[in-house]
């Protein structure tokens, strides 16, 4: 199915396609995430590759096993035609209650239908406090008057 906004992007149709895709992923629900995509999408996550909503699934269950109480924050970075670069960062802790704030960059494109063609994250952890955190809301999406990446200085 369709999924708008449609490329090419303007400035508030990149900005509302990024917010929903933080959306999907702070449900931390496989399912809803995968269907963002492409049933043929191709994804390189640091150095996985992936292709196809089937193994999207797979792979969004064992990362959300291991990142537990994860938070997410997107923010577009540029945009052209149907292509975006998206900055983000997210926090989340281990079995072990270890806190990090893992830091990347997304390459996404795009098909006229709106569903996510290619993504290509690259992204790096660094181990914090608790008393470190920054993202603060109870699971689920981020509250509209929850500071960005930028107001937050990441």
């Amino acid at each position: 199915m369709p999924l708008p906004p449609f490329p090419p992007f303007t400035a508030e149709t990149a900005r509302q396609k990024a917010r929903l895709a933080e959306d999907a992923w702070n449900s931390r629900d496989p399912q809803r995430v995968s269907l963002a995509y492409a049933p043929d999408c191709r994804w390189r996550n640091r150095a996985e590759f992936i292709q196809g909503r089937e193994e999207i699934v797979v792979f969004l269950q064992r990362k959300w096993e291991r990142e537990q109480d994860y938070r997410l924050i997107k923010e577009v970075w540029a945009y052209a035609d149907d292509r975006m670069a998206v900055r983000f960062a997210y926090e989340w802790h281990d079995g072990g209650g270890q806190w990090y704030r893992s830091y990347g960059n997304e390459n996404w494109e795009f098909g006229t239908d709106g569903l996510m063609r290619r993504r290509i994250a690259s992204i790096n952890d660094l181990a914090i406090r608790e008393e470190d955190r920054k993202f603060h809301w109870p699971s689920g999406r981020r509250p509209d008057d929850h500071p960005s990446l930028s107001e937050l200085g990441l």
